[in-house]
């Protein structure tokens, strides 16, 4: 009969495991509502060793949420192939998997937390954005984008952002409602831009071009065409 030895653990593992413990607890309540207490007990080991590990909770919620920002930076990487619609539906799948699996942290994130202000935090949220716009922009084949294109593609992803949020309170729409609406989003917002814009309007064009008859994108010009008659 043999006992079993725990395993002392170094300090990079030991640092990533509370990190991940941390952000499970983030991701069922709002960082407010997670103590110390509950994350030491949770990762087997006590309170002062924690703080060797990290001098505070801001800053075990900052590595936390580091490791969330970058999960959730790379829901928006997507293979180059296919019709641009298909693509971004099957981005908004994995960012509201995100939201889901997360949700009290990413509102807490989005709507205010113990961190909110500091210049990690806002540095961290950024950097989700500017991954999320650089990746639509390399989708639409565009290095340097118009202004135009730049106000569409930022203000989709802010509304992608805000329909989340709205969305955790309550559930009351199906999100696999959702997740196609924000893509017919992204179609509307470049269409009305492609309406003031002869650079928009070309890229619109090349868009539906390559869009199939059973796209997301063909599918909300059926519906436009519906309403209309």
């Amino acid at each position: 009969m043999t006992t079993g030895v725990r395993r002392r653990m170094g300090v990079e593992e030991r640092r990533q495991q509370l990190i991940g413990v941390a952000l499970e607890l983030f991701s069922r309540r709002s960082p407010d509502e997670v103590s110390i207490d509950e994350i030491a007990s949770a990762a087997g080991i006590s309170r002062p060793l924690v703080y060797h590990y990290f001098p505070g909770k801001l800053s075990l919620y900052e590595a936390a949420l580091q490791r969330a920002s970058d999960d959730l930076a790379a829901r928006f990487a997507e293979p180059h192939e296919g019709p641009l619609g298909a693509r971004l539906l099957r981005v908004m799948r994995r960012y509201f998997d995100f939201v889901d699996e997360h949700g009290p942290g990413f509102s807490a994130l989005m709507r205010g937390g113990p961190a909110v202000g500091s210049s990690t935090t806002n540095a961290l949220i950024d950097s989700v954005r500017q991954a999320a716009y650089v990746q639509i922009l390399s989708h639409l084949g565009v290095t340097d984008p118009p202004a135009r294109l730049e106000l569409v593609v930022r203000s989709w992803i802010s509304l992608a952002e805000s329909t989340a949020l709205i969305w955790l309170d309550g559930r009351r729409i199906p999100r696999e409602e959702l997740e196609p609406q924000l893509v017919d989003d992204f179609g509307a917002l470049a269409a009305v831009a492609a309406s003031y814009d002869p650079e928009m309007a070309a890229l619109l064009r090349r868009i539906v071009r390559d869009e199939p008859a059973d796209g997301p994108f063909a599918h909300l010009a059926g519906r436009l065409a519906a309403l209309a008659t």
